[in-house]
């Protein structure tokens, strides 16, 4: 079906879309956590290994772990031993979660920070309480390791924070220290941070490209596997874009370099993956507002049960504020504090290294809720470069090797987009180019050379007309193609049809997202003839021709409304409002500043099968996310009631030390579960 807006894009759409007016709203998640990185990781970590030195003492001084391990360690002062020990710790390594307890209730509402704070005051309290003549039990060793475990979380987070980063400066410590300058007396070496845009740099043969930039001379093969994780090899020759950080394996090249320091690409994704780890994701809101929630529990809870043992029953005082200390501990789970880093930590490593850079974990964790993706056709779904289709030979005595030898010996010399294509292909296929004479180009009609004295012209569709040769109906039954024609000695040689092939990966790509149940649209500034070929050839559910840059904003709306939770994948400068406008606005790694500093997430290897493989790791991600909150506060269902003393009358009531070991429990099953997202995401990888 086809609809036709001559004051918009052409629409085209191979199947009906169920409607609704469902608005989603733009992705949430661009706060920021207002502290400096580097110096909390090293805080944490600090803390986190004094305390856990100074618990072991205090474990070993512990009753319940005597009991439980079958020894026994007393002597005078053991009670005040431990209770010195723990109130260091309580006050060393439990200040950070003091100091966020006051921070929360200042912006008005407790989570994490304050439900860890409360837990460890009141066994602190309650302990050193005892220690000095409170009839009652000993919540030190609890005190301790919930210290240890809720330290090494938000340790563990925060490295998750910063690991891509730390990860990709590892790169730039790989940089060569010295480049060498090419001037008008010769090569001269220098600093890297002497080198400025518009500079000719050489590369030798083995050596690291120093900035990024265009080669201007020479032919190689880089490995940027470390920057874009391609295995092979990549050819480049002149006017091939090269990345900083890239080894140069054979070649010498002399590259003109267009960005370097921090201007350069590998410099804009270290700050990109900065900016973006740096982003809360709503995972972790949904882990604070659980630990809200069971903060108000354990005040609740606790109130409850001293006032219900106090004062409604025949126990005394004592018994009745163990209670209560025993329900507002058990109410702070050891595991929530590694529920959600420990995936975080896992999905943003393995995230990394399959070529998905993650600027905006909200959108990574929603990227499983996409049911429509709106492609840019050039540069993403296709090459973005002409390549030759097809080549027709009009005289029998020149073949087509001969004819593409021709062609692209005089196009060496035309800077046009086609002139590269023919040259490109040419190269590929190892041809020796003769050299010519008498070059000559007129703008709009073709150009023209010698070669051996005899005079061949590359021409357009238009000249032919001009000059009364008539064109062969053949060479345009595919209105998507771009024709070239070759005279010799102005008599029609043959014609090369020259077309923006489509990436390999394409075809996958879209397979693999319909069989997901993901409506797939094109969206181009191309004429409807070129679109509807690439549509057709890769099975799209729709397409959107001729579309100015605001208008792929209006389409990715247009969706939306529909009902659709919308994904946007461009390159260029003309997709970045849209990319802003999609629910999940992915860009491919190599296009422009502009795209990626929009986009969400960045496909480092530049291939739009990867989207799969980034719904698919959301998907996983989310769901170890989920499944961990469930596991580190559903036990609270049962281990809260049986601590307040709900069935002591039967005879059933849960001991300090049992609500410890089902804490305990709970933790492990999370970092084991948190553990599997590897395999999962391996088995999706393999």
């Amino acid at each position: 079906m086809e609809h036709t807006n001559h004051e918009g894009p052409h629409i085209h759409h191979d199947h009906s879309m169920h409607e609704n007016h469902k608005e989603h709203h733009k992705h949430a998640g661009h706060g920021h956590h207002g502290h400096d990185h580097g110096n909390m990781i090293e805080d944490f970590k600090r803390r986190f290994y004094i305390c856990l030195l100074i618990s072991i003492p205090v474990l070993v001084l512990s009753p319940m772990i005597q009991g439980f391990f079958g020894f026994e360690l007393t002597f005078g002062g053991a009670s005040y031993v431990s209770a010195t020990l723990s109130s260091f710790i309580f006050f060393y390594g439990g200040w950070p979660f003091l100091k966020g307890l006051k921070d929360e209730l200042s912006k008005g509402g407790p989570g994490m920070m304050t439900l860890i704070a409360i837990a460890i005051t009141v066994a602190w309290a309650y302990s050193t309480a005892v220690v000095f003549g409170l009839s009652g039990k000993v919540f030190y060793w609890e005190l301790v390791t919930l210290i240890d475990i809720m330290l090494l979380g938000h340790w563990i987070e925060m490295k998750s924070v910063m690991g891509a980063s730390k990860a990709l400066e590892k790169l730039a410590e790989l940089m060569p220290s010295e480049a060498h300058l090419v001037t008008e007396d010769g090569v001269k070496d220098i600093k890297l941070n002497e080198i400025h845009k518009g500079d000719i740099i050489l590369i030798k043969p083995g050596e690291k490209i120093p900035a990024d930039g265009l080669i201007v001379e020479g032919e190689s093969e880089l490995d940027e596997s470390a920057l874009t994780g391609e295995s092979k090899p990549v050819s480049k020759t002149i006017d091939d874009q090269v990345i900083g950080g890239a080894i140069n394996i054979d070649g010498s090249l002399k590259v003109k370099v267009n960005t370097a320091g921090e201007d350069s690409y590998l410099n804009k994704v270290i700050k990109l993956v900065k900016e973006a780890q740096q982003t809360k994701s709503k995972t972790q809101n949904l882990a604070d507002k659980a630990a809200g929630a069971l903060a108000y529990v354990a005040i609740i809870g606790g109130l409850t049960t001293l006032i219900y043992w106090w004062f409604f029953s025949d126990q005394d005082f004592n018994f009745a504020l163990e209670r209560m200390v025993t329900v507002m501990i058990i109410t702070c789970p050891h595991a929530l504090g590694l529920a959600v880093p420990l995936v975080s930590a896992i999905s943003t490593t393995y995230s990394a290294k399959n070529g998905l850079l993650i600027r905006n974990r909200t959108a990574f964790e929603n990227s499983r809720k996409i049911t429509a993706i709106v492609f840019d056709k050039t540069g993403t779904l296709t090459k973005g470069e002409f390549g030759v289709k097809e080549i027709c030979v009009m005289d029998s005595n020149i073949d087509k090797n001969e004819l593409l030898t021709v062609a692209a010996a005089i196009e060496q010399e035309s800077e046009h987009p086609i002139a590269k294509g023919i040259v490109r292909h040419a190269k590929k296929q190892k041809l020796n180019l003769p050299s010519i004479s008498s070059f000559k180009a007129e703008k709009g009609k073709g150009v023209e050379a010698l070669i051996d004295d005899i005079q061949f012209k590359i021409v357009s569709p238009g000249y032919l007309k001009e000059v009364g040769l008539e064109i062969p109906n053949e060479a345009f039954d595919n209105s998507s193609e771009t024709v070239v024609f070759i005279l010799k000695e102005n008599t029609l040689a043959g014609y090369l049809k020259l077309t923006d092939s489509i990436r390999d990966e394409s075809q996958d790509a879209i397979h693999l997202l319909q069989k997901k149940g993901i409506k797939t649209y094109m969206a181009t500034g191309d004429n409807s003839q070129t679109a509807k070929s690439v549509s057709d050839q890769l099975g799209l559910d729709g397409y959107y021709s001729e579309v100015l840059p605001h208008q792929k904003s209006e389409i990715i709306t247009e969706l939306q409304q529909k009902g659709n939770f919308v994904a946007m994948t461009g390159d260029g400068v003309n997709d970045a409002p849209a990319l802003a406008k999609a629910d999940v606005g992915i860009a491919i790694g190599s296009g422009t500043d502009v795209a990626a500093e929009t986009a969400d997430i960045i496909l480092t290897e530049s291939s739009p099968k990867d989207i799969t493989r980034l719904i698919e790791f959301g998907q996983a991600t989310y769901r170890k996310m989920i499944q961990n909150l469930v596991w580190a506060t559903g036990y609270n269902v049962v281990a809260i009631p049986l601590a307040a003393g709900t069935l002591f009358n039967q005879g059933i009531m849960i001991s300090p030390a049992v609500g410890a070991a089902l804490m305990s429990l709970s933790t492990i099953v999370c970092a084991v579960n948190a553990q599997l997202l590897k395999k999962q995401i391996s088995n999706k990888e393999g």
